[in-house]
């Protein structure tokens, strides 16, 4: 087993690192942390990451039923589900910590940021990799669902809700169902601290679509003006009866009809 190798102190001292960025890097994501004492006491988000950090060694270490029970009390104490052989990089926060699922092949980044309600969830059942790839600096909305053995490249940001099932680019924001870019590729969009909570900061396509439409409308009807002649009333002709509809009667009976 790994912690009873010889280099069990490396090991250890390893994931005491990684449990002290784990924390340390709440108080940037969040103002609402107002110490240490509350982030290691009521941030179930937080609680989900380190006890991962435990499962996914006693995963490697091939004590596989032991990491999944560690998951699964995990997840009872927290709401969060993550498989014990997903790859999770430095410095990772679930905020609020509530329905969150990362699947077994999943693979996160480095200074990952994530809300509730989020799943990376596969499309197949073949035993491959079927889980999303996230890059560094990623920033997934409340209730966004990544799906598939996509990948999400660094600076991305996925907008609450949407769907995402193709891969996305560096430096984009993709929002929607299915999910859509709408911020060109090669902007940066986190600030130069690597950190980006502006996640409702995001253009509305569908609103910009029915304003250029609106406009198009009201173009078109200034046009028509343009081309409308005015009624004329006409003079006194032997097509008067006809024209509006008179002497119908007759025209029946000059046709043959009663």
């Amino acid at each position: 087993m790994m912690f009873l190798s010889p280099s069990r102190p490396s090991v250890a001292s390893g994931l005491w690192q990684d449990w002290r960025d784990d924390v340390a890097c709440v108080f940037a994501r969040d103002p609402a942390a107002r110490g240490l004492p509350e982030v290691l006491l009521a941030y179930p988000g937080v609680h989900a990451v380190l006890l991962h950090r435990v499962t996914h060694r006693l995963w490697h270490a091939d004590w596989k039923l032991t990491a999944r029970l560690l998951a699964a009390f995990a997840r009872w104490l927290t709401n969060v589900d993550i498989h014990p052989g997903a790859t999770i990089g430095k410095r990772f926060f679930i905020d609020h910590g509530a329905g969150v699922v990362i699947g077994e092949t999943a693979e996160i980044g480095n200074d990952v940021t994530m809300y509730h309600g989020v799943t990376l969830g596969g499309t197949t059942w073949n035993k491959e990799k079927r889980h999303p790839t996230l890059g560094n600096n990623v920033l997934i909305g409340a209730g966004a669902k990544i799906l598939g053995a996509i990948n999400l490249g660094d600076n991305v940001r996925v907008g609450a809700n949407s769907v995402v099932i193709k891969d996305v680019p560096p430096c984009c924001t993709v929002i929607g169902i299915p999910g859509r870019i709408i911020q060109q590729k090669g902007i940066k969009i986190q600030d130069p601290r690597g950190i980006d909570l502006d996640h409702h900061l995001v253009p509305d396509p569908v609103g910009k679509a029915l304003s250029c439409l609106v406009d198009r409308l009201d173009e078109l009807e200034n046009n028509q003006k343009r081309f409308v002649v005015a009624e004329e009333t006409c003079g006194s002709c032997e097509a008067e009866g006809v024209c509006h509809g008179e002497d119908v009667v007759v025209l029946k009976q000059a046709a043959g009809g009663k």
